[in-house]
């Protein structure tokens, strides 16, 4: 480990790795994701969650064994180029820059979007206050950026709670589930899509590994109960939406859990919804600005970025020159088109691309270095990871390919960013 690495504070502990996973995931698909779902499947559509969580839940057991047995920041970059080749582990570093982008983009356009339903607020302006906002949390260290993300997610969690409960006691009507299957078994697998986004980055916290304390213990066990909180809140939620409205009424919805909401909270339904609204994004924000700027550090430590990139604050101990890079590609987001389709397939391809390479090294690692696979906390056997592994990666592939006839310009984008990025690799000054 590099000077600079080292250098790096633990100061996230087991609470902080499950708020970064579940604040990573719990954003804006929540919000929007549940009536086109129900529009395909109907109130099956809480069978549509939990096919759609299959996938990530073989992807996340490759996190869980690798994190245990290598805790590293930066892991998507660091662990495919030292198992796979130096050049992929760059290119799905390099891709995920526009994917981050394209991520604070959405995140700050759908926060502004929702606070704008109680003050108007012009549009870029106060897109550029949130993304400051979150690089001054970060920029004052891991240990407060992680209380705040834990803050945030007991926020969160307390906010969906009262909805559950209040809906689910005094509006809830289960007989508006049936027919529960209205559109067949077709329409659970056609939903299904729309919902894996529910899942992505519930990994998150392997990105900071190095500034985990007990990384190997506490990264595993995160992700467990990260996908497995996410899970139970995302049935919850849908359900109450579904028992309050009718599937044929959220199913037309334009804000799904603001309509349910206004059934049972009237007037502090908007407050209350909007709130959550933004604690929400805002945790998917701050976890992206933690997150990615740990990949760029990476990057410069192995000389594929420069290396003013690895500078760490001497009193906060964070890669503050990493984080005004993210702040300042954020920033740049703002030239990109306002279209959400557009942004969400330039953020979940490359991430697609990252899971299937993070699966691929995971079963490289279980089946060729039994050193690592015996020093792993999160072991299945070699056999079992392989396999598992290698399943994951096909599942990802197959995700990958499935925007193109919702909208080829994303693949347009990354293709030319990566010719961009493999030109850089081949020319980049060495160190």
């Amino acid at each position: 480990m590099s000077d600079s690495a080292s250098s790096l504070r633990k100061g996230i502990g087991l609470w902080g790795v499950v708020s970064l996973g579940l604040g990573t995931a719990v954003g804006v698909s929540i919000f929007s994701a549940i009536s086109p779902a129900t529009a395909l499947a109907g109130p099956a559509m809480l069978l549509s969650v939990v096919v759609a969580a299959l996938p990530m839940y073989l992807i996340a057991i490759s996190y869980a064994f690798l994190g245990s047995a290598m805790p590293v920041s930066g892991a998507s970059f660091v662990w495919p180029s030292r198992f796979l080749h130096p050049a992929l582990g760059f290119i799905i570093a390099w891709m995920r820059i526009i994917a981050n982008m394209g991520a604070m983009v959405v995140l700050a356009l759908v926060v502004v979007r929702y606070v704008s339903m109680v003050v108007d607020l012009p549009v870029k302006p106060t897109m550029f206050a949130v993304l400051l906002a979150s690089y001054l949390v970060n920029l004052a260290g891991v240990h407060i950026a992680a209380r705040a993300q834990t803050a945030m997610i007991g926020a969160l969690v307390v906010l969906f709670g009262v909805f559950v409960a209040w809906g689910g006691a005094v509006a809830a009507e289960p007989a508006r589930l049936a027919p529960f299957v209205p559109h067949g078994w077709g329409g659970v697998l056609a939903a299904t899509p729309l919902l894996m986004g529910l899942f992505f980055g519930l990994e998150a916290a392997t990105e900071a590994g190095a500034e985990v304390a007990d990384g190997r213990r506490s990264i595993p066990l995160g992700i467990a109960l990260a996908i497995g909180s996410a899970t139970l809140l995302y049935i919850a939620v849908a359900f109450v939406a579904l028992t309050v409205l009718g599937a044929d009424t959220l199913a037309t919805s334009e804000a799904p859990i603001l309509d349910a909401a206004a059934q049972f909270m009237g007037p502090l339904a908007k407050p209350v919804i909007v709130c959550a609204a933004v604690v929400a994004i805002g945790t998917s924000l701050n976890a992206i600005f933690t997150l990615f700027s740990r990949s760029l550090f990476a990057m410069g430590e192995a000389g594929v970025l420069p290396a003013f990139l690895t500078r760490v604050h001497p009193r906060t101990h964070v890669p503050h020159v990493a984080l005004l890079a993210v702040f300042l590609i954020g920033c740049a987001g703002l030239l990109l088109p306002m279209e959400l389709t557009f942004l969400f397939l330039a953020v979940n391809i490359p991430n697609l691309v990252k899971y299937g390479s993070i699966c691929l090294v995971a079963a490289r690692v279980a089946s060729g270095h039994s050193d690592l696979h015996a020093q792993a906390a999160f072991r299945p056997s070699p056999a079992a990871m392989t396999w598992l592994g290698r399943a994951g990666a096909l599942c990802a592939l197959a995700l990958a390919l499935t925007g193109i006839e919702a909208d080829w310009r994303p693949y347009v984008l990354l293709l030319a960013w990566g010719a961009a990025g493999a030109i850089w690799y081949c020319l980049r000054p060495r160190r």
